[in-house]
């Protein structure tokens, strides 16, 4: 594919290209979500992160007006004392794969997390049998923290996924008292 990439935040105009993105058989098969997302669920969902006071953010990857990729940061359950924690979840076009897309998607959601909302921790899970999703997340900074046997049901068959985690690479630090 020529052009350039670019990243930006999703907008309600984007949900036809989740949607395709999504409901390709060998790209859900990798995530963990239902089969026959719809437009409507996915323009709910990008309207909500838009909203004042929203902690959740979706960007986009897009070349010559293509959707090739979309990448969301959110809120984790426990209130208060877990707002330092956001988890993350990426989606690759199959035809866009391996081509950086996701590389950068995450590389601007983990710089949007690290150097303007403060968050210390980002989590995630995957499949143990995503061999390059792994990867591409080690090469963020994210750790295997544990194995979830049986974590998730995909074709029928329970399933294994890891539980990754990247701690914030230089934490913010005050001005100095005088």
């Amino acid at each position: 594919m020529k052009g350039t990439l670019t990243i930006r935040r999703a907008v309600p105009t984007d949900a036809p290209g989740f949607v395709r993105i999504v409901a390709d058989p060998a790209v859900f098969g990798g995530l963990l979500q239902l089969p026959y997302p719809t437009e409507a669920l996915w323009r709910q969902r990008i309207e909500a992160q838009a909203q004042v006071g929203s902690t959740d953010w979706i960007l986009v990857a897009e070349r010559g007006g293509v959707l090739l990729g979309h990448a969301g940061l959110h809120a984790v359950p426990g209130g208060a004392r877990r707002a330092h924690v956001r988890s993350l979840g990426v989606a690759v076009a199959v035809d866009a794969q391996r081509q950086g897309v996701g590389s950068a998607l995450l590389t601007a959601l983990c710089d949007l997390a690290d150097n303007w909302l403060g968050v210390l921790r980002l989590e995630l899970g995957v499949y143990t049998d995503n061999a390059p999703a792994i990867a591409l997340y080690e090469r963020l900074g994210f750790v295997t923290e544990g194995v979830h046997r049986g974590d998730a049901l995909r074709d029928g068959r329970y399933v294994d996924t890891l539980s990754m985690a990247r701690w914030h690479p230089r934490p913010p630090q005050g001005p100095r008292p005088e």
